[in-house]
C-alpha cells in the first residue's frame, strides 16, 4: 500500500485546493490534517491508513513538506 501513500502524495501535491486546505487544516488542529489526507485519499480511490501517510512522509527529501511539518508539528 506504501505505492498509494506515493501517488496520494502526488496528486494532493498538484492541486492548490488540496494543499491549502491541509496546510490550514495542520496549522489548526495536525490530527485533523492526517485525517484529512486519509479522507481524500478515500474519495481519489487511493486508500491509505495514519501509519503509512506518516512513514511516507518521514521519508521525504522535499524542504517545501518539510517547512509544512515544522508548522504542523506533533500531529505527522
Amino acid at each position: 500500500m506504501s505505492s498509494n501513500v506515493g501517488r496520494l502524495y502526488q496528486k494532493i501535491e498538484s492541486d492548490p485546493s488540496y494543499t491549502k486546505m491541509l496546510f490550514r487544516q495542520a496549522l489548526q488542529d495536525p490530527q485533523g490534517a492526517l485525517k484529512a489526507i486519509c479522507e481524500i485519499g478515500e474519495h481519489l480511490g487511493i486508500p491509505v491508513t495514519p501509519e503509512e501517510v506518516k512513514k511516507y512522509i518521514s521519508t521525504l527529501d522535499d524542504s517545501e513538506t518539510k517547512q509544512w511539518l515544522i508548522k504542523a508539528r506533533g500531529g505527522l
